[in-house]
């Protein structure tokens, strides 16, 4: 059972929830130790008072602003709690998930009922919540300040993710490129590429943590004195000249990948400056064949005029 991080209340007009707040995530990530690598002992950072220089525990660690170079206001834990915030820990809102920004949500955390009293308002907000297909915006203070949350519902249990406020998001507009063109060709193929990597979930091994694994094979052959596993580099990507060649690449690749009938097609071929002469100069041949054409008929129409004119008899 995961440990929790959090225990508080959230409320829903009158109704107030008590809940438990528990990590969602799992870090299977391996951990590394600082050492000296001339003897390898462990390398530990310690907190030492700059002016006593000395050591200092926890118990004498406390919070300070610096105000000035000279000056730091000292905040205890205490006054952060009890600081007036009349809206916190409460829903201020329900909207359409759609409606947020994914880069405003945060970690996510399971909320657990905090016994079973709090079993019954706890259903009742989440029967709520999936009838009423939105998420719920709520605020509530943690860890010393009052942030905005978001609550969903996964597998009957509902999640609080923590959000950004409107005013943490950084404006984008200054690192998006010039404007380029693009061809309706080179749209539609990003968009066949797009069609045939879609799919319904995210399950398989191409969604698994390599590089976990590979450290993890790499710590294994260290253990038992024999070479670590080696693996080819990945050519580096070349240059795009042609973007509608790369495109059409990518997609027989992936059709490749699903055991899909890859069949190039054929690029449509640019016109040169030797086609464009060559086209300037066929009306011109044309027009010759047909001045030619035109002096042989009118010398055949002559020809048979003069055989069909009867000669004139002598008196």
């Amino acid at each position: 059972m995961p440990r929790t991080v959090w225990s508080g209340a959230i409320s829903f007009g009158l109704v107030t929830v008590s809940i438990h707040v528990v990590s969602a995530r799992e870090d299977h990530s391996v951990r590394f130790h600082q050492v000296h690598l001339e003897d390898m002992s462990r390398v530990r950072v310690r907190k030492v008072c700059e002016i006593e220089d000395r050591e200092v525990s926890s118990a004498e660690i406390g919070k300070g602003y610096q105000l000035t170079k000279k000056r730091i206001i000292p905040v205890l834990d205490e006054e952060l709690r009890e600081m007036p915030l009349p809206t916190a820990k409460a829903i201020e809102a329900f909207v359409p998930l759609e409606s947020i920004d994914p880069i405003q949500i945060g970690d996510g955390y399971y909320l657990q009922p905090d016994g079973q009293v709090a079993a019954k308002p706890y259903t009742l907000l989440r029967k709520a919540l999936e009838r009423s297909s939105r998420v719920a915006i709520a605020k509530y203070a943690w860890s010393g300040r009052e942030r905005l949350g978001l609550l969903r519902v996964r597998d009957n249990v509902i999640v609080l993710h923590a959000m950004h406020w409107a005013d943490e998001i950084r404006d984008p507009s200054e690192l998006k490129p010039d404007d380029v063109k693009l061809t309706k060709d080179e749209i539609a193929e990003a968009e066949h590429l797009i069609d045939r990597l879609t799919r319904d979930d995210l399950e398989g091994e191409e969604f698994t943590d390599r590089y976990t694994e590979a450290v993890e094979a790499l710590l294994e052959a260290k253990r038992e004195h024999r070479e670590p596993p080696s693996v080819e580099e990945p050519k580096a990507p070349g240059k795009v000249v042609d973007l509608m060649a790369a495109l059409q690449e990518s997609v027989n690749k992936a059709k490749a990948s699903r055991g899909e009938d890859a069949t190039v097609h054929e690029m449509p071929k640019k016109k040169t400056a030797a086609a464009k002469k060559t086209a300037k100069k066929v009306p011109a041949k044309k027009t010759a064949a047909g001045k030619t054409s035109s002096s042989k008929t009118t010398a055949a129409k002559k020809t048979a005029k003069k055989a069909s004119t009867p000669k004139k008899r002598s008196a």
